[in-house]
């Protein structure tokens, strides 16, 4: 069955930015939004987290939990999901220049 999935990709390669532009809309950029099937959206995102490289990727998809999504991501970024008795929340890491300099 086919669901809408929402995907963000920053600092990603032309060539991939390209190949979810098959499959998804690209509604602002960096931002893609589309209806696939739940392999279509597994293969999409092997392929992102494996040229993410120096950016990020966040992809956000309909589950049977309380919230109503999943989030996946990959690559470097100072949010991080974590899952809270089942709620998932945003947790912030500390760069190493705050932690060098706390203020």
């Amino acid at each position: 069955m086919a669901s809408m999935i929402v995907l963000s990709a920053t600092a990603v390669p032309d060539h991939l930015r390209g190949a979810l532009t098959r499959w998804l809309l690209e509604v602002t950029p960096e931002l893609y939004i589309g209806t696939v099937s739940a392999r279509v959206r597994d293969e999409l995102w092997n392929s992102v987290a494996a040229c993410t490289g120096n950016g990020m990727a966040v992809l956000a998809y309909p589950a049977n939990n309380e919230q109503g999504f999943t989030l996946r991501t990959a690559g470097t970024r100072r949010r991080e999901p974590l899952d809270f008795d089942g709620l998932t929340l945003i947790t912030f890491n500390r760069t190493s220049q705050e932690m060098a300099n706390p203020t």
